[in-house]
Order: C-alpha cells, then structure tokens, then sequence
C-alpha cells in the first residue's frame, strides 16, 4: 500500500491562537466547525491534490478532549496524522492479517458552519492512540469536496500539499521494520540530522520521515517523555522554496534525512512543526 496522506493534525488550547500564527505565515485557514463530540472544533488549510492541515481546540477551555487531549493542553502541536485507503474495511482487514491491532469502522461527522453536514469512516489504527504511530485510516461517505474544499490562500500556489510528516519514535530501526511489514515499504535511508543528535530514516517515494533521539539528551527526548511516538513535525511539499519564503517566514534551507527543508522560524507557536520540503 503506498501511503496517500489525507490529513494531519495540530492540537493547541485556543484554535484562534494556532489559526493565527498559521495565517500570519500566508497559510490562512477556514473554520470547519465543531466535531459532533461537542467539545472540540477545528479549522483547515486544504490544498491541491486534497491533502490538508487541521487544526484542532476544545472549545471551552479546561474540557477533557476525547482525542489528543494532552497535545491540546500542553500546546503539543502536531499529535496525528491520517491516510486515505480505497477502502477502510479493506485497509482494516489487510492490516490486522499482518498483526497490527485496528480498531471498529466508525461513521464520524460535524456540521459545517454553513449547516453542511459531512460523515466520513474512520478507524484507529495501532496500540499508541489515534494517528499516533500508525496513521488511522479515513473514507469519506459525503462527497470529499464538502469535508476538504481547497482553500484560497493556497489554491493554485507553489505548495502541493502535506509532503512529509516527521514521526518521532524511541528507535528509527524498531520503527521502520514495523513500517516495511504492515505497508510493504522498501528499506529506509538512514542519515543524521541537527549536527547528530537525530537519527534519520527516509522512506523513498513515501510521506514519512522517522525520527529518534541519537542521545539522551535534546528536544525530542523531552517531546517523547511527553506525548510517546507521535508525529513531531509537518513539511508541505513545495515547487518553489523561494515563493514560499516570501509566503512564510522560513529559515535557512538545510538538508533533513536528505531532503532540502526550510522551517518556519521566529513563530512562537509553529516553531519547528511546521516547514516546507523542496518537490520541485
């Protein structure tokens, strides 16, 4: 199965805040409404080839999240991250022959605020939470344009969508084997990142990057202690990295597990969550 990202999330505890900063880096989003869970609400950004980024807040502060509650509490940002099978029955049943633990198909939906409702199917997949690891896998039941209409501050633009999510796992070795067994993903390529502290494993052709600590010491290690295994960081593919630095406050463009990546800098809330890694 090739992995065909649908969506993945960022949790904060004020959606207005998060909505902001992403605004402010030429990326602004559209309110979706709230989730039929009552407690939470979401805003998106949704580009071209139907991949999007959604941002996700109780909508009264101190209720318990049902989902992600901790990456919403503790301002963790990136906490899953979604793929879009031919069918989440069938990508259910193919998963648990390899011995990967999947959760019910459940039918989900919100009302738009336009009173548009939209359902999809969705199941978790994996024994850490919901598109922690694993990505949970998503069918939509409602035509797909209603849920994911593509928004106007990217429609037709140099970014092509979610180009890579940055997983941070205890080991990238563990991981991968994990990987290549339930998707039938060819071997990784292995590199260093961030002057050595980060090991580095790049699936050819695939939207994932593992990441693990290569000390005992550093950001990821204190991100892993919080919230486990889960994506740390998001990188939007991108045909021009100079119109995306006039879009964004990027940084330098470095090279990542082999790819050339710029980071959105300076933004208190996006920090390192957030980039742009070169398709072009």
């Amino acid at each position: 199965m090739k992995l065909v990202i649908d969506h993945v999330t960022l949790g904060a505890s004020r959606l207005e805040a998060l909505a902001g900063a992403f605004a402010a880096n030429g990326l602004a989003t559209e309110y979706g409404g709230p989730h039929e869970n009552g407690v939470t609400h979401m805003s998106l950004v949704a580009f071209d080839d139907g991949s999007y980024v959604e941002l996700i807040a109780v909508m009264r502060p101190g209720q318990p999240a049902p989902r992600w509650h901790a990456h919403i509490v503790l301002e963790g940002g990136p906490c899953a991250w979604a793929v879009r099978p031919v069918s989440v029955a069938g990508e259910a049943e193919r998963l648990k022959a390899r011995g990967v633990t999947v959760g019910e198909v459940t039918p989900r939906g919100r009302k738009r605020p336009d009173g548009q409702a939209v359902e999809w199917n969705l199941a978790d997949v994996g024994d850490l939470g919901p598109g922690a690891m694993h990505p949970f896998i998503i069918e939509d039941c409602t035509s797909r344009e209603l849920r994911v209409p593509t928004s106007e501050s990217v429609a037709g633009s140099e970014l092509t969508g979610v180009g890579k999510v940055v997983l941070g796992v205890e080991d990238v070795g563990a991981a991968s084997e994990e990987f290549q067994e339930a998707y039938d993903l060819a071997s990784p390529e292995r590199a260093s990142a961030e002057g050595g502290q980060l090991n580095v494993a790049v699936f050819p052709g695939e939207p994932l990057i593992l990441v693990s600590p290569a000390t005992g010491e550093g950001w990821l290690v204190d991100r892993l202690a919080k919230f486990g295994p889960t994506p740390c960081a998001f990188l939007l593919g991108s045909r021009d990295l100079a119109a995306s630095r006039e879009r964004s406050c990027l940084g330098e463009v470095e090279r990542f597990g082999g790819e050339r990546v710029a980071w959105i800098d300076g933004d208190p809330l996006l920090g390192r969550w957030m980039g742009v890694v070169d398709v072009s």
